[in-house]
């Protein structure tokens, strides 16, 4: 038993740590945390049988956190999300305008007015008073975040559809607006040139 649960422990670590590192959902996310439960207790197995008591100490820990990061995305986050995709898709076939979440804004693909994809949105700032997007921050190139380039798109600029954000812009003029650095963004999208 000791050592299958030797064997299990890192594989099991291995694996929750990306699925939950991959943000795929709230699903994907809570299931990370039950295969890293099942790491956690292999571990302490580990640690019972090789008399690691600091081993045993640790585990014991991270599988009540383990267990609450369960709960949270299995059960509350994962309830949130189907709500909001229930409506989503009622949305599609009512006579109310269609809707999507504002969630879903992170990371849906970005194309152009030629439909040509230009890349993913990271996010989207909103103003307070109005409620009125002011701009969507848009990543475009690299390779998991290294290299990318960041630019704020004005909200007037975007087209919000229900898969996608398709800019009133060609991608050449996406690409002559100025990048944005990671850590400071600007307080509307007008004020980028300001910055720069």
């Amino acid at each position: 038993m000791a050592e299958i649960a030797g064997w299990v422990a890192p594989i099991a670590t291995m694996i929750a740590a990306m699925m939950t590192a991959s943000n795929l959902g709230a699903r994907m996310t809570g299931w990370g945390f039950v295969v890293f439960t099942v790491g956690s207790i292999s571990w302490t197995l580990v640690g019972v049988t090789s008399g690691q008591t600091n081993l045993v100490a640790a585990n014991g820990f991270l599988i009540l956190i383990n267990v609450i990061g369960v709960w949270r995305w299995l059960g509350r986050q994962a309830a949130y999300e189907d709500g909001g995709q229930s409506a989503k898709k009622a949305s599609r076939t009512s006579s109310s305008p269609s809707l999507f979440t504002a969630t879903g804004i992170s990371g849906m693909a970005v194309v152009d007015e030629n439909e040509r994809t230009i890349g993913h949105a990271v996010e989207a700032l909103v103003e307070c008073a109005s409620a009125a997007v002011s701009y969507v921050v848009v990543a475009e190139g690299g390779i998991v975040g290294i290299e990318e380039k960041l630019r704020a798109v004005p909200g007037q600029s975007i087209k919000f559809k229900c898969d996608r954000l398709r800019l009133n812009m060609s991608g050449e003029a996406f690409r002559s607006l100025p990048s944005l650095a990671p850590g400071r963004w600007p307080v509307s999208a007008e004020a980028v040139s300001i910055q720069e």
